[in-house]
């Protein structure tokens, strides 16, 4: 058994994407939590699809292709807020049009650009390619998004459950979300490698929504949605090895297993173990109440 675990350890590739989605796993828990309780889930696919075009031009000029894949996330939330802002449409509909429209706008610039981006690796990561650099620069992504939170944790607190509350005492909300989005868009670039962009979002929701089935306070659901997506994703890494299947996609369907086990036996909140459903199947269960 000890060797099955240590056995991948001895190739350095491997020990880089371990520590990698340590770190992932760490960041997607904490900034995912805060999508998670303001009900903005769609956002996070939102800014994942609307990195390409930056991705595209950034290619294209020489220039890190990851600060063309931040300028593009942001400038997608812009969009967003300013047809929110402009219109009657809701915030639903504005995140789904741009979803659409930004991911066209890349598949166009990729292709008049004759960009040689790998579409197949964007789409659904080579967390098993990573390098050292890449290594370094999650973790200082990770490190910067903590301090943040850790610094206005507060601040960010009033802001998710009370907007208008917090606008009434003087905060500034619109920095605020600002920063929030920022963390957001750097957990998703980050996480680009390990899973892709399809699949990014499970990682950066999967975690966050388990440990809401579990426990009741925000800094408790980020500090078990970092261990549970940690978890998830060294778990993942090693089927992937083992079983020779898709590192990507072994990672999310952990997750998704994590976040059905708590649907279904969650203390308080389980389909099969709520105190609701105890109390009205007592003694004979489901068997001898169908």
């Amino acid at each position: 058994m000890i060797n099955l675990l240590l056995e991948p350890l001895s190739f350095e590739f491997m020990r880089n994407s371990m520590i990698i989605i340590i770190l992932l796993g760490i960041l997607c828990a904490v900034t995912g939590s805060y999508l998670i309780v303001q009900r903005m889930g769609l956002l996070g696919d939102v800014i994942a699809h609307a990195v390409l075009p930056g991705l595209a031009i950034a290619f294209y000029l020489g220039i890190d292709i990851f600060l063309g894949a931040f300028i593009s996330g942001m400038f997608s939330t812009l969009v967003i807020a300013w047809i929110q802002s402009q219109s009657k449409v809701k915030v639903d509909v504005a995140m789904a049009l741009v979803f659409s429209g930004f991911l066209a706008l890349g598949i166009l610039l990729i292709t008049l650009l004759e960009s040689r981006i790998d579409l197949h690796s964007f789409l659904f990561g080579d967390i098993l390619g990573v390098t050292i650099a890449d290594v370094w620069r999650t973790f200082l992504i990770t490190l910067s998004v903590l301090i943040f939170v850790k610094i206005f944790y507060s601040h960010l607190l009033f802001y998710t459950f009370n907007r208008l509350g917090a606008q009434a005492i003087g905060l500034p909300v619109n920095w605020i979300h600002l920063g929030l989005v920022s963390a957001i868009t750097l957990a998703i670039i980050a996480s680009m490698q390990a899973v892709g962009v399809v699949l990014v979002v499970s990682l950066l929701v999967g975690p966050g929504i388990t440990a809401y089935l579990l426990v009741k306070e925000l800094h408790q659901m980020m500090g078990l949605g970092a261990i549970i997506g940690s978890l998830s994703g060294i778990t993942g890494i090693y089927l992937s090895y083992y079983f020779n299947v898709p590192s990507g996609a072994a990672i999310v369907l952990v997750v998704t297993g994590f976040f059905l086990l708590a649907l279904f036996f969650s203390p308080s909140q389980g389909i099969l173990t709520r105190p609701q459903l105890i109390k009205q199947f007592p003694k004979g269960g489901f068997r001898n109440n169908l």
